[in-house]
């Protein structure tokens, strides 16, 4: 464990990471998106991380499902150990050659690995690399995401996407909080023996995955 990125230690031990969004009072009252703040635990429910998202107000209005953020990850003692940056870049399939791709650093500064979003015409589909930008798992999401009374699964896959190792999670979190806020809960679940770096990157596609399908603007409601 000497060997693993500050702060990411703890990843080690884990086979199951909880990431639960905060409740913004200003968002639930005048529908506004403010910025997201989360907080990521342990199957026992006991934090390890927080996370703050950081973009402008101009990005979160309109931009808001396709919007650059930097995300930064932070331990328990205030130090930041995981970066996630998203640029802006398009979310249709019609414009294949500049679909989603997410980058996280673990410690900031230090590349640990890619998420990269893969054209297909009827599935959501990603790819994660590692620091090298070579492949290693695939993530595969349903037809249909919207999830209504019931969660919604990403299954993370080997790169021949015929044996499923683990998943990403969209639970569903109720009528309150689904109506009148974008506050989301998501679980992960894979290999405890998966390199941590990828773990760290498997927490970036959350989010992205949390910002292309389950965040829609409030400003209508």
């Amino acid at each position: 464990t000497h060997n693993l990125p500050p702060g990411l230690e703890y990843l080690n031990q884990l086979d199951q990471i909880i990431i639960h969004q905060q409740v913004e009072l200003l968002e639930a009252i005048l529908g506004t998106e403010t910025s997201s703040r989360y907080e990521i635990k342990n199957h026992l429910g006991q934090r390890v991380y927080f996370a703050v998202e950081e973009n402008s107000c101009f990005d979160r209005r309109l931009c808001s499902p396709i919007r650059a953020f930097t995300i930064r990850i932070a331990d328990n003692a205030g130090r930041e150990v995981i970066r996630v940056i998203r640029p802006l870049r398009c979310n249709s399939c019609c414009f294949p050659c500049f679909l989603q791709e997410l980058e996280v650093q673990s410690p900031p500064g230090t590349i640990a690995g890619y998420v990269v979003q893969n054209w297909d015409p009827f599935l959501p589909k990603f790819t994660i690399q590692n620091q090298s930008k070579e492949d290693v798992l695939k993530i595969i999401g349903p037809c249909a995401t919207c999830g209504c009374f019931e969660d919604v699964d990403f299954e993370v896959k080997t790169l021949n996407e015929m044996t499923t190792i683990g998943k990403i999670s969209k639970y569903w979190s109720g009528f309150v909080n689904n109506i009148f806020t974008n506050t989301a809960n998501f679980g992960i679940q894979v290999p405890v023996d998966l390199d941590v770096r990828i773990k760290a990157v498997m927490i970036g596609a959350c989010f992205l995955i949390d910002l292309m399908f389950f965040e829609n603007s409030l400003d209508g409601l």
